[in-house]
């Protein structure tokens, strides 16, 4: 069984769009693409290096498939190595355009067709982006860790983190740090439905 890890750069108020660059996604008339490049570190590397681990697959959503598609195969280094020799998982309606091998279709059911590629053992999944695929992955309890990089700035709008269909849940947090520019680095793992109290 292998593990379903979701790795985010996420801003104060949720946002998940556009983080690495102007012209990422600017589905919807979004502008502020870039967003977490100025909050970088060499810590903030290391970190993200930890999460996909020594050897791992993608599991993406087309949106991020395509933006990861068209920059990781120009890019050199270790993490572009990484990138470009993971197999590519991908929620598609396209599955004949896929070009950046290796590549796999999860089929017309999405869900299903993730639950199988979990169960068929490997190396983890690492899962980037994706609004539409992050909140499935937590709603179907298929996640197994969430890595938040949450970014310090107040975007207002864009795709947000989990849409308001993700049912209540609880997380528990296993692990976390600050770099020098102010980035909280959180990893959780899902621990069952929400609890509720009163003071």
């Amino acid at each position: 069984m292998r593990t379903i890890r979701i790795i985010e750069h996420v801003s104060l108020d949720g946002v998940i769009q556009a983080p690495g660059g102007p012209e990422e996604d600017q589905e919807n008339g979004f502008d502020h693409g870039g967003w977490a490049f100025p909050h970088a570190s060499e810590e903030g590397g290391k970190a993200i290096a930890n999460a996909h681990g020594t050897g791992f697959d993608l599991l993406l959503g087309r949106k991020t498939y395509d933006i990861f598609a068209g920059y990781w195969p120009r890019q050199q280094g270790p993490m572009a190595d990484s990138l470009n020799g993971a197999k590519k998982f991908v929620a598609t309606h396209r599955p004949d355009s896929l070009g950046w091998w290796p590549v796999e279709s999860l089929g017309t059911d999405i869900a299903a067709g993730i639950a199988g590629v979990k169960a068929a053992g490997g190396p983890d999944l690492i899962v980037w982006g994706s609004s539409t695929l992050t909140p499935l992955l937590i709603a179907g309890g298929l996640a197994d860790e969430v890595v938040l990089l949450v970014i310090p700035v107040m975007i207002g709008r864009g795709k947000r983190l989990f849409s308001d269909a993700v049912a209540p849940r609880q997380l528990s947090l296993i692990d976390s740090q600050t770099t020098p520019t102010g980035v909280v680095i959180s990893t959780y793992k899902p621990s069952g439905a929400m609890r509720t109290g009163s003071y």
